[in-house]
């Protein structure tokens, strides 16, 4: 379901990017293209002057919720996957190439390019370097938290860009 918000402003969906029936989508919502949105995914902009801006070849899966408070934003950079019941709460920047886990929470933060977080971690108020990995249950809140972080395999790298390539194949399914 796209609709606008309250404040007049509607989601922007490129004609190759595929919304599934059962997600919403509300206001000031840009998608790129190439984009999957699953069933039961929440995307809203609809607090005054708040703004969602979802990069090319993106997916965001089941239940994935990205809101933004008022007079904040979140942008997703390309090819980036907030799997199952993955939360991005603005304001936030998430970079390129970057895999948020099941479950795994990302509010007020700065993530760089290529960064692997696993299921059910909390990054809060913090910036994450590119190339970092952020392990399951954990929780990043200081620099002393991100200073630990190790980079990000090969193996992850490959699973990232695995299940991108798997949802950009159900976009053009979907789209037939």
């Amino acid at each position: 379901m796209l609709k606008p918000n309250p404040h007049g402003d509607s989601p922007s969906v490129d004609n190759s990017s595929f919304v599934d029936p059962t997600a919403v989508v509300i206001g000031a919502v840009t998608i790129g293209k190439n984009v999957f949105i699953a069933p039961g995914a929440v995307i809203r902009a609809d607090e005054p002057e708040s703004s969602i801006i979802i990069g090319d070849n993106c997916d965001i899966q089941d239940r994935a919720i990205i809101h933004a408070l008022h007079g904040t934003g979140v942008s997703i950079g390309e090819n980036t996957s907030v799997a199952h019941g993955g939360i991005v709460h603005g304001p936030c920047v998430i970079g390129k190439n970057c895999f948020i886990g099941f479950g795994s929470v990302v509010f007020k933060t700065k993530i760089g390019d290529e960064v692997c977080i696993k299921h059910l971690a909390v990054v809060e108020n913090i910036d994450i370097p590119s190339g970092k990995l952020i392990d399951s249950a954990s929780s990043i809140s200081s620099a002393e938290d991100v200073g630990s972080l190790k980079r990000v395999d090969d193996e992850l790298k490959k699973f990232a860009k695995c299940v991108i390539s798997a949802n950009l194949e159900l976009v053009k399914k979907y789209k037939k």
